[in-house]
């Protein structure tokens, strides 16, 4: 069963409460939709050996991506900005764009996994993680049990 969230509206009084609505609220409230614009799309993967994230993230510069482990918590983090400043004194133009981004995202490392050898790779735009599972939690051939 889905829910959805539902928002009787009355008729607005004036011009301006229809302003005061969409200023001051955020944008998913305004247009009735849940976005998280800095939540880059991730895919997981488990094999044998071990679990692959792969983060697409273009755009991002290597140097700005920071991965760490914090206890059970494996944390990959970006803050970039930039700026670009043009000027012209012949029409008197002057124009100043910045531009900002971050995002983090975590993902909860189980007892499966061997946090010391997890290794990152950067290529094209997506940030390909491996962790490795422990020994003992990766799986066994069947063996034979000799009655005695």
């Amino acid at each position: 069963m889905n829910l959805i969230k539902f928002n009787r509206t009355s008729r607005p009084s004036s011009f301006s409460s229809v302003l005061d609505d969409f200023f001051n609220k955020s944008f998913p409230e305004v247009f009735n939709t849940e976005m998280n614009f800095n939540s880059p799309s991730t895919n997981i993967k488990e094999t044998d050996n071990g679990y692959s994230i792969e983060l697409a993230i273009p755009g991002v510069d290597k140097d700005k991506i920071n991965i760490r482990v914090d206890k059970d918590q494996l944390i990959v983090e970006s803050v970039q900005s930039s700026e670009n400043i043009e000027e012209n004194e012949k029409s008197n133009y002057h124009m100043r764009q910045f531009n900002y981004s971050s995002f983090r995202k975590s993902f909860y490392l189980n007892n499966k996994i061997d946090a010391s050898k997890i290794d990152a790779n950067y290529k094209d735009g997506i940030l390909f993680i491996n962790l490795e599972k422990r020994e003992e939690a990766k799986p066994k051939a069947p063996r034979s049990i000799e009655i005695k």
